[in-house]
């Protein structure tokens, strides 16, 4: 199929206008351990591919190289028939260093370009205009300024573009040669200069609500205001959706398993499948929640000053500004924290956040948090006389996976300082216009972070939990203590003993691999007690009465803040640094590092 292509710096409106052409038929395609993201639809009789934004041709991180690798292969492309260079209307010499290189690329190649003025109602709204003929001759290619948000344009440049993709580009000898950067920058500030609006004009407005935005304190009140909103939109507003498909899964469990009956097929289905592959789908509302308010907050322009507030003082840990909103996303789930990671331009620091956000205590922990806490500290306790000793201990755990992110993110920072793969890039950070978000391409986003997850996650866990009910379910009919699992509890007990535990804390824990809260449960069952998730308090008297010491219940609480027992983390660590060796090394090593500090705990206490 023949192939229109699209590129533009970051922000100047390309994938709005790639919606507008391909409306829902898109496809996305991504490359593990980066960003880049290639998203391809059809127009016409057209494949449209919408590359990543990009700032230059000279890469400067593995992400844009990838893209940059790309774009040379789809330009020297026989089926590629138009480059399409989408430019800011109200900051061209920004979007004109890129494109004016693009246009070098493609003329070496003979491939037809045309440049495309988006984002022009806000060069109207300014009372300013842009002669486009001037700029069509100037550049020496077809100059369309359109809107891709308010439609604009749009119509006239739909129905000449099969016309364009269709014309032979007559070669061209190349006035600049393509690595001649500083010559690029020269003319594309030329260009801006007779053509382009004066950018005091488009920086008024945005630097009147920049001055309380980035106020030292009411910018900061304003920042606590918005990541409390983005945290409860996480944590609070995605629980209604969350236990809907819950409930769905469950009913859909529960009507299949009725239909076929009791027996080894119904177990596996009710336990396997639904209990294991189910209990990860539960997470997809609140991924595609986390999805839409990161969505508004960027495409508003907010985002990069958010970016901008919490950059120096994370940078002292080695993180990025950026690292802020999936650090506060991993209270919640470690997973859309993850992938909220993306944001982050330099890899070096994209890796040491994802590697450090299993530390923050998501919502997974809350009931092992809840359990073990009932047992160690009385419900009536204080402490200093005034604050709950109980609600004083959950936020001990919460800081305590805070400071361990730190921590362990410096370490991270110092010995993979020299690494030649991993390149660091400077914070450079462009400020972009306030607009509002528009919503049709906004919530197709929100779709397909639902979709990545599924694909991405779902055959990791199916194989896990396929392992673990195996080992949990035969013997048939022997029950947990009894069966393979519990075996292998009997014969790896010495491992706890130093923890103060027993076979039993030991079988839980390697159960709740499918999930952290699979732990209350499981401990439940070695117990005799069902329905242990509603009855916490009832258990915990059972696990007091059996004489859980306060070192070793300590020891435990630790435990869970450090360790990644969480196959979905895992599982999305793998896919987005594309190595399963890193996934399973962090596992590995939060796992030792977990161990050694609930030992000099239970001795300790």
């Amino acid at each position: 199929m023949e192939r229109i292509v699209l590129v533009g710096k970051p922000n100047c409106g390309k994938s709005l206008l790639f919606n507008q052409l391909t409306g829902l038929r898109q496809k996305v395609a991504n490359f593990p351990g980066v960003t880049v993201e290639l998203k391809t639809g059809q127009f016409d009789q057209f494949e449209v591919v919408d590359f990543p934004g990009t700032y230059s041709l000279h890469s400067l991180s593995k992400d844009e190289e990838i893209a940059v690798e790309k774009l040379n292969l789809a330009v020297d492309d026989d089926d590629t028939r138009l480059v399409v260079c989408v430019l800011d209307a109200a900051r061209l010499e920004r979007s004109l260093v890129f494109a004016l290189q693009v246009q070098a690329l493609a003329r070496k190649n003979n491939k037809a370009v045309v440049f495309v003025l988006n984002m022009i109602d806000e060069v109207e709204r300014y009372g300013l205009d842009i002669d486009i003929k001037a700029l069509h001759k100037e550049l020496g290619a077809p100059v369309y300024a359109l809107s891709a948000k308010t439609l604009k344009g749009v119509a006239a440049f739909k129905e000449a573009l099969p016309g364009l993709a269709k014309q032979a580009q007559a070669p061209t000898e190349l006035n600049i040669q393509l690595g001649e950067q500083r010559k690029f920058i020269e003319r594309a500030r030329a260009i801006n200069a007779e053509y382009g609006i004066r950018s005091d004009v488009v920086l008024k407005n945005q630097n009147r609500i920049d001055t309380f935005l980035l106020n030292n304190v009411l910018g900061g009140i304003a920042f606590l205001a918005i990541m409390f909103f983005l945290f409860q939109s996480i944590f609070t507003w995605a629980q209604p959706l969350m236990d809907g498909t819950e409930a769905a899964i469950g009913w859909i469990a529960n009507t299949l398993t009725g239909m076929i009956g009791p027996g080894i097929v119904s177990d596996f289905l009710n336990d396997a499948i639904f209990g294991g592959v189910g209990a990860f789908l539960v997470f997809v509302p609140q991924i595609m929640v986390l999805t839409l308010i990161i969505g508004v907050l960027e495409d508003s322009g907010y985002l990069a000053r958010a970016a901008l507030i919490c950059h120096k003082p994370l940078s002292l840990f080695g993180l990025s500004g950026r690292s802020f909103i999936p650090y506060l996303s991993g209270h919640a789930c470690a997973i859309p924290a993850i992938m909220a990671a993306r944001t982050i331009e330099s890899p070096r620091k994209r890796l040491i956040t994802m590697l450090t956000i299993p530390l923050m205590s998501c919502s997974a922990r809350l009931p092992v948090y809840a359990l073990l806490i009932a047992v160690l500290i009385p419900k009536d306790a204080t402490f200093l006389g005034v604050f709950d000793l109980q609600g004083a201990a959950f936020f001990g755990l919460y800081f305590f996976g805070i400071l361990m992110a730190l921590v362990v993110s410096t370490l991270m920072n110092v010995f993979t300082r020299k690494s030649k793969e991993l390149k660091d890039m400077p914070f450079i950070l462009e400020l972009p216009s306030y607009r509002l978000p528009h919503w049709k391409p906004l919530f197709q986003r929100v779709i397909n972070s639902g979709l990545q997850f599924i694909k991405r996650a779902a055959p990791v866990i199916f194989v896990i939990s396929l392992c673990l009910w195996t080992l949990g379910y035969f013997p048939q009919g022997a029950g947990l203590e009894n069966s393979l699992l519990g075996k292998i509890g009997h014969f790896i007990e010495p491992i706890f003993e130093p923890l103060g535990l027993d076979w039993r804390y030991g079988v839980a824990m390697i159960m709740s691999f499918l999930a952290r809260e699979v732990f209350v449960g499981a401990l439940g069952t070695m117990f005799g007690m069902s329905g242990a998730e509603e009855n916490i308090a009832g258990l915990a008297a059972q696990i007091q009465a059996d004489g859980l010491t306060l070192g070793a219940g300590i020891g435990l609480l630790l435990f869970y803040v450090v360790a990644l027992q969480c196959v979905a983390t895992v599982a999305m660590l793998r896919a987005e640094t594309g190595k399963s060796r890193i996934a399973w090394g962090l596992y590995a090593g939060y796992g030792i590092l977990a161990y050694l500090i609930a030992v000099i705990a239970a001795h300790i206490f």
